[in-house]
Formats: structure tokens, C-alpha cells, sequence
């Protein structure tokens, strides 16, 4: 096959994602739906040959002995592309998924003027969460891209792999990936400290030893941004705490409350006139009352109305707030908010002009709260 040729499709359509599996055309997916390619199947040849390409020869070996891999790859004049080579029925997969070259701005992205805010914060752990492409990646890209453009801090990034590509500006920006520039994340890590940052961007949180130093740098006075594939905020928290055994989940909840700026989750919404994409931002920032629920077990579960009620003073959004604007704003269509919202009734009665009993942090997503 062309691969060349099947990239600059990928890009030319906007596609995300780039599948190619033996017995089956290229896959495309674009705005969320896996669309096959008016080509002839791929065989498993044409596969392992394609591989064969993309990998240098100690990538190949590592392939070779673990069956799958991950690494990043440039195209002139096409951008840069994620890519995971992998084995099933014994023949040779691919999965790409396209990295501009250009970082988009917070603005184009569409996320909250909260998120600006958050990106400049001087210490602490901020969490960017959501389902595998959600835009997890590039929202952090945006918010580190800003801080680039406005700070003068110390950046070290340590990702496997590099996907967005960062230029000094502003800041000082050192981006490390795993395999080429570091064993793992933890070895990473354990020496970060000492590279003199201000600012660590953690690609993902896999593990408790990960997770245990970026608590650790953001307690000791640093900004740390990482992701987890995490649906919402109580989720996030959940997931945090459950990395540690019951006797420390005391202890893992004070440092949390004491360290974490805030979470941003994110879901991607088709647009109503079928051109992309748009988010639905959830946005907790770790003010007085949420760190005293974050003390809590039980008060965590109450975590998402307190989100609610904190738009209008703190910034913050629940996702059926967002879907709400977004709906509003004409962005998504009805049968779109109506599946995606948390709570479907209560949606439906608020387009009804009908007002729940507790209506606060509604009125900047809804304008029908907003009493005459």
C-alpha cells in the first residue's frame, strides 16, 4: 500500500485515527465514526512490510520481543502521527492517529476561560481527563502552548511518546519520551526534581509509582499536568485513591486536597452541522469546600453539585451545564444533548422552563433560570 498517500487522505478529511488491519481497505475515523476507504483489503504482507518501514531496527527487536508498540513518527509537510503496531491473529495491525503540527489555542478549542486561569496556576497537580480521544492531549498541548507564550518558567515534559512538538518561546520547554530519552516514567521521575522545573507535564498516570511522585513534586512547590482515562471529577478522585491499600487512602486524601488544583473532564460532542466536534467541559477547581469533601468519603459523592453550584463564583461546570450552553448556543442538536447529559429528566424539564428545586450555577447555561 501507499501509505503516503493513505496519510495525506487521513489529514485531507480530518480524520483522527488511521486503521489498518489484514482483510479489511484502511479505516478512517472522522468526527467520532470508523469509515472504510473505497480500496482493496490490506493483505498481512503488505502489513508487516508497512511495519517493517515505520521502525528503525532497535524499534523492530523491541516489536519483535513484546508484540506490540507504541512511538511517534513525523511526515513532511503532513504533521506527526501516534502510532501503535500490534499483533492480532497472528498478523500485523496498525492504529495512527494524527498529531497537528500546529498547537491549537484555548480559545479555538472552544474550553472554558477557566482553563487559561488554571494553565498559570504556581503549584499543584491539575488532572485533564476523559475516554481515549476525548482530547486529553490537546488540551493539555493548549494549556502548556499558553503558558509558553506568556510565562517565563522551566517546562520538562515526559511522554511516551512525544506527540505535540514544543518551540521556546517565553518558557523553556524540555520534552522527554520514554524508550528514547528515558527508561520509564518512574526513572524519569525520580530525577525530574532535579532539571529545575517549574512545570511538569506527566503524558499519563499508569501506575501508583507514577501517580505517588506527581503528587509528591506538586506538595514540593511544583505545577504538575497529567491525564487519566477517568469519566468525570468523583471518578478521578475514586481512581486516585484506589491507586493506594485502605490504610493509606487517609492519608492519599489529605495530600490530595492539600495538592490538586482541579480536574478538567472532557467528552466530544458531533456538532449539529456535521462539521467535527465540539466538547462538553466538566470543570472542578479544589476551593475550601470541595477540599473539605475531598476529606470526606462520604462527602465525595456530593462533589458534583457543589461543581454546579460553583459557576458563577469559582468558574466552574458540571457536563449537563456545558451541554446546556451547547445546546443553546445551537452547537448540538436536541437528540445529542439528550444522550449525552447525566440526568435526561432533569434536561428536559429545564427546557420546559421548569426549575429543579436547587437552580444555582445555572443561570450563566441557561438563560431560562435567570429570574425577571
Amino acid at each position: 500500500m501507499d501509505l503516503k498517500r493513505t496519510l495525506e487522505r487521513m489529514v485531507k478529511e480530518n480524520a483522527s485515527d488511521l486503521h489498518l488491519k489484514a482483510g479489511l481497505p484502511p479505516v478512517l475515523r472522522v468526527d467520532g465514526f470508523l469509515r472504510p476507504l473505497e480500496e482493496a483489503p490490506l493483505s498481512p504482507e503488505e502489513l508487516r512490510q508497512v511495519a517493517l518501514q515505520l521502525m528503525p531496527k532497535d524499534q523492530q527487536q523491541m516489536f519483535a520481543d513484546e508484540k506490540e508498540l507504541d512511538f511517534s513518527m513525523g511526515v513532511a509537510g503532513l504533521g506527526r502521527f501516534r502510532v501503535n503496531v500490534y499483533m492480532q491473529r497472528g498478523s500485523v495491525a496498525l492504529a495512527m492517529r494524527a498529531i497537528p503540527f500546529n498547537i491549537k489555542k484555548v480559545d479555538e478549542l472552544m474550553l472554558p476561560p477557566i482553563t487559561k486561569e488554571l494553565a498559570l496556576s504556581n503549584r499543584g497537580l491539575l488532572l485533564v481527563t476523559g475516554t481515549t480521544g476525548s482530547g486529553k492531549s490537546t488540551t493539555l498541548a493548549s494549556m502548556l502552548e499558553f503558558i509558553n507564550e506568556t510565562e517565563n518558567r522551566n517546562i520538562i515534559t515526559v511522554e511516551d511518546p512525544i506527540e505535540f512538538i514544543f518551540r521556546d518561546k517565553k518558557s523553556l520547554i524540555s520534552q522527554r519520551e520514554i524508550g528514547t530519552d528515558t527508561k520509564t516514567f518512574a526513572a524519569a521521575l525520580k530525577h525530574v526534581l532535579r532539571q529545575d522545573p517549574d512545570v511538569i507535564l506527566i503524558g499519563e498516570i499508569r501506575d501508583k509509582t507514577t501517580l505517588a511522585t506527581a503528587l509528591q513534586a506538586a506538595d514540593t512547590g511544583h505545577m504538575v499536568f497529567s491525564t487519566l482515562h477517568t469519566l468525570n471529577a468523583p471518578e478521578t478522585i475514586n481512581r486516585i485513591i484506589s491507586f493506594f491499600p485502605p490504610h493509606q487512602h487517609e492519608h492519599v486524601r489529605v495530600l490530595l486536597s492539600a495538592t490538586l488544583v482541579g480536574v478538567i473532564s472532557l467528552r466530544l460532542l458531533p456538532r449539529a452541522d456535521g462539521k467535527g466536534r465540539v466538547p462538553a467541559v466538566e470543570v472542578m477547581i479544589n476551593n475550601q469546600t470541595i477540599r473539605d469533601y475531598l476529606l470526606d468519603p462520604v462527602k465525595t459523592l456530593d462533589i458534583p453539585q457543589l461543581i454546579q453550584e460553583g459557576s458563577s463564583q469559582y468558574g466552574m461546570q458540571s457536563f449537563d451545564q456545558s451541554i446546556m450552553k451547547h445546546y443553546r448556543d445551537g452547537l448540538i442538536t436536541y437528540e445529542t444533548a439528550i444522550q449525552s447529559v447525566t440526568n435526561p429528566d432533569e434536561f428536559k424539564l429545564r427546557l420546559r422552563g421548569i426549575e429543579s428545586t436547587d437552580s444555582r450555577g445555572w443561570d450563566t447555561f441557561d438563560p431560562s433560570t435567570t429570574k425577571k
